[in-house]
């Protein structure tokens, strides 16, 4: 039994917003279903809470865009999962993805993901599958060059992370948070207790700072072994897809593929990856899964 079926801990994928950074293109399609090299960008996301052990997901996506996700990914049954769709009015932030999506939560621990989120390397799963165990809250916080760009985490001089400030003028750390967040049963409680920002948003650092304070939250660092990408503007998409076409090319593998993450976590049989693979035998993609059906790797 996996941690995160031992916990119950259910899945968000975040896949709301307008995505206006990267007008005009997504305002005929949901950036999250655009490509990052050879597959949809939800398709990342997702295959990082699979790598968790997590088989019980909710994508929360805008009105218009609910039948294209559908579309996609059906209710999850052909890679062992059940996934529902909730939708989400308006983008009101971060943190209202834990209210939308407390009547399937039903109490239970979440870890909810950013769709436009790419995360890659070595010892992910395993990170991923002792943060789905505890019963702490934990983020993920990354180097990054341009950090007022993002919610920032202060640590003190024993590196406790002592605060989180979204976009600061001055950040106090090079670390920004990352799109993706453990949390306990609480979370939809929690985030409804936020007061909205001057933006009008409930911030997810409203929420973080909630669990900082009370020291129920842990603050990884992802140190360099790790990449991750906020594909949010054109330039950052074009970065992750470069990425992701060197890495799949030069090693032979596929980063953020929901197929094989299913057959490498057990929820789907070699004969159900074949099945799967045979509409695709025309790209790498399929080649790649039938492949990994029959050497069973």
């Amino acid at each position: 039994m996996t941690a995160a079926s031992a916990t119950g801990r259910k899945g968000i994928v975040l896949a709301g917003g307008a995505g206006t950074r990267l007008h005009p293109v997504t305002r005929a399609v949901s950036k999250q279903l655009m490509p990052v090299y050879d597959k949809p960008m939800i398709y990342y996301p997702l295959s990082v809470l699979m790598s968790s052990g997590i088989r019980r997901i909710a994508v929360v996506t805008t009105p218009q865009d609910r039948e294209q996700f559908r579309r996609l990914l059906g209710d999850g049954a052909e890679l062992g999962l059940e996934i529902v769709w909730i939708v989400q009015p308006a983008p009101e932030g971060l943190a209202q993805a834990w209210i939308l999506a407390e009547d399937f939560l039903e109490g239970a621990p979440s870890a909810m993901i950013l769709g436009d989120n790419i995360f890659y390397g070595h010892g992910l799963p395993e990170r991923l599958h002792a943060a789905c165990g505890r019963t702490e809250g934990t983020v993920f916080a990354c180097r990054v060059a341009d950090p007022e760009r993002y919610g920032v985490v202060e640590f003190d001089g024993r590196g406790r992370a002592v605060s989180v400030e979204e976009k600061p003028d001055r950040p106090k750390s090079g670390y920004a948070v990352t799109g993706l967040y453990f949390f306990d049963g609480r979370a939809p409680e929690l985030a409804k207790s936020i007061a909205p920002s001057a933006r009008g948003e409930l911030e997810i650092v409203a929420l973080i700072e909630k669990y900082l304070r009370e020291e129920s939250l842990r603050v990884e660092i992802m140190g360099p072994g790790f990449a991750w990408f906020d594909t949010g503007t054109h330039d950052s998409l074009l970065e992750a897809g470069e990425f992701v076409r060197t890495i799949e090319k030069r090693q032979g593998l596929k980063i953020g593929c929901p197929e094989e993450v299913a057959f490498r976590m057990g929820f789907i049989s070699a004969g159900r990856l074949r099945d799967l693979a045979r509409p695709m035998l025309k790209t790498g993609y399929g080649q790649h899964l039938a492949r990994i059906a029959e050497e069973g790797l």
